[in-house]
């Protein structure tokens, strides 16, 4: 049964020294806070990474080329290669499990203005790409559309700029699609503007980026069938990492380069990148948990060591309350209330604050363009703010069980003598 009278003299012996309370308090209160923010600045960081790969295919990895470093079937050390179209489908065809295979092609800035419309001009990059490549990396289509099958098979002269060509070359809200822009001293007819919604910036990012059938882009600028990197990824039921060395060995088989040969065909994995990312983030959530909790844990000591001392001052009380009859328990309960209550307040007045704190945090950074933090959403779970108040009552009990246990010790004729 609630007993009004007996938490009413709960709360009067807290705030009877209110010095002493607080001091007691801000230790719970720091050490909460400190939690509480720490967990959700880690929560920040690891949004603003995972926004910035949310679009891109975790199962995937890239290949390119480099000059041999060991001889091979005549062919000298320090060769010069590259990849071409047909291992699309070869790799295809050896391997099942794998997925898509997108060819890339980048063209280098050959002109300080390289692309022109009208009067105005500007110099970007120059990727070929087919459409299988929105598989790995989406972007968000603004006007139009995407390379398609056919633009590959008939080399068409079309072309799909980045949303910040766009916004150099066009007025804002003017319609670019059927417009013509010369590229590298080609006439291209725009398709599409896109804008992308990752970080991953292969060659540049993709909206400083204008796109080009690769094909096209192949016979346009004397490429032959070259392809500089092959964009792979694997079958939902399987790893791409398994595969890894598997594509490399038909890579190398197929341009006569010695399978020994560690540095010809380079490669960036994506999976394991995650991984790596998911690992440093438990690392980090981990860390943060300890460092706060031992904060807290130092909080809480500080409140049992007050409580002592306030036994310690009690002690004719305590002897006066056990000789009108008051039972182990009655006194026990009386101690270990005052300490839960005064952590309660004081963390919850914490976890408060800290919340408080985060979120004028994510309203600033809101302010900004969320595409380009690396740190957003600052919160914690509510996972998180259950398992805090469990904590909390815990501590709050654990911090005065010592105090209370001490407090039964005092025998009523003992007390009565102290001074």
């Amino acid at each position: 049964m609630f007993d009004l009278d007996r938490w009413q003299e709960i709360w009067e012996t807290i705030t009877k020294n209110k010095m002493r309370s607080a001091l007691t308090a801000f230790g719970v209160f720091w050490g909460i806070f400190m939690l509480v923010v720490m967990y959700g600045s880690g929560n920040g960081l690891r949004n603003g990474v995972m926004n910035g790969i949310k679009s891109v295919a975790t199962n995937s990895v890239f290949y390119w080329t480099n000059n041999t470093t060991e001889p091979y079937k005549g062919f000298r050390k320090g060769r010069s290669w590259s990849m071409r179209s047909k291992d699309i489908e070869i790799i295809k065809s050896k391997i099942p499990e794998v997925d898509v295979v997108s060819p890339m092609l980048f063209g280098g800035m050959r002109t300080p203005k390289n692309t022109i419309r009208g009067e105005k001009s500007g110099s970007y990059r120059i990727k070929g790409l087919n459409p299988d490549y929105v598989k790995i990396d989406k972007p968000e289509i603004i006007y139009g559309r995407y390379i398609n099958d056919i633009d590959i098979q008939q080399r068409r002269k079309v072309v799909v700029i980045g949303y910040k060509v766009y916004e150099d070359l066009y007025k804002i809200g003017e319609k670019p699609v059927g417009t013509t822009i010369k590229v590298n001293g080609i006439y291209y007819t725009v398709i599409g503007v896109v804008k992308g919604n990752s970080h991953m910036n292969i060659n540049g990012p993709m909206d400083q980026s204008v796109l080009l059938p690769y094909t096209t882009m192949q016979v346009a600028y004397n490429m032959g069938d070259q392809v500089h990197v092959l964009a792979i990824t694997s079958k939902p039921s399987t790893n791409v990492s398994s595969l890894e060395d598997r594509i490399k060995n038909i890579i190398k088989k197929e341009h006569d380069i010695s399978p020994t040969d560690p540095e010809a065909v380079s490669g960036f994995n994506l999976e394991r990148q995650f991984k790596m990312f998911a690992n440093l983030f438990l690392g980090i959530k981990v860390l943060i948990l300890i460092v706060g909790l031992g904060t807290l844990f130092a909080g809480v000591v500080g409140v049992s060591n007050i409580m002592m001392v306030t036994i310690r001052e009690r002690t004719q009380e305590i002897g006066v309350r056990r000789a009108l009859g008051a039972t182990p328990f009655n006194i026990l309960s009386q101690i270990m209330m005052e300490s839960l209550v005064l952590t309660l307040i004081a963390g919850i007045a914490g976890m408060s604050f800290g919340v408080f704190i985060l979120n004028i945090v994510d309203n600033i950074i809101s302010s900004g363009s969320s595409d380009e933090m690396f740190f957003m959403n600052p919160q914690i779970s509510l996972d998180l703010a259950i398992f805090a108040t469990l904590v909390l009552v815990i501590s709050g009990l654990f911090a005065g069980m010592i105090p209370a246990r001490k407090a039964l010790r005092i025998k009523a004729i003992d007390a009565l003598r102290d001074e």
